[in-house]
């Protein structure tokens, strides 16, 4: 099989059937990176995703997985569609602000879980960075490294956020339950309803 990175550098050269192959062998990373974070143009950022993966000046050498890298450029896009129009673009901390400070409520689909449903609603409500993190170590089982290079802070600082994460995720769980068994449910299982959300938006993707 063609590696990513020689699918990229070829797209770039004008093969357009390798960057139709690099597409649909992400595209479901990408729609799980943007579905929970905004309202609408899960599509749209995709595509200035791809588009910025060409244009970019700093183009992919293989110091790391391609999806590591790929997601830095997705989390790129998002940052910058959160700033675009705002008057303080320059003054909003990701990693203290969340997509629902920011003025997003993505609808939640066909989720049939009221566990699933919470969770969803819950990374929404906790800083970006933080959500970005948490989704990415469940749903794409990024390491703390990778994790790292994406968000592009230290490994030991990595580190220091996932728990920060976790913590945070926990509280605004405990905040949004409308119920003491949904609250015990959900954090008696939290990693395996987490990870299970990736399966939901699988099939979330293909019904679209």
């Amino acid at each position: 099989m063609i590696a990513d990175g020689d699918l990229l550098r070829a797209w770039r050269d004008g093969d357009n059937d390798s960057g139709n192959e690099l597409v649909r062998r992400h595209m479901r990373v990408l729609y799980r990176f943007f579905r929970n974070k905004v309202d609408r143009d899960v599509d749209e950022l995709i595509q200035r995703t791809w588009l910025a993966c060409l244009e970019t000046k700093s183009p992919y050498r293989g110091d790391s997985s391609f999806v590591t890298w790929l997601l830095g450029v997705g989390r790129y896009v998002l940052l910058e569609h959160f700033r675009r129009g705002r008057k303080d673009a320059e003054r909003l901390d990701f990693g203290s602000i969340s997509a629902v400070d920011l003025g997003t409520s993505p609808t939640q689909g066909v989720a049939r879980k009221d566990e699933h449903r919470l969770l969803l609603q819950a990374l929404r409500s906790i800083p970006l960075d933080h959500q970005i993190a948490l989704e990415l170590f469940y749903w794409e089982e990024l390491t703390s490294a990778q994790l790292a290079e994406v968000l592009g802070v230290p490994h030991n600082t990595m580190r220091t956020r996932i728990n920060r994460a976790r913590k945070a995720l926990r509280e605004r769980i405990e905040q949004l339950a409308k119920s003491a068994d949904l609250l015990e449910s959900t954090h008696a299982n939290l990693d395996g309803w987490a990870k299970s959300l990736r399966e939901y938006l699988a099939e979330e993707r293909k019904a679209s």
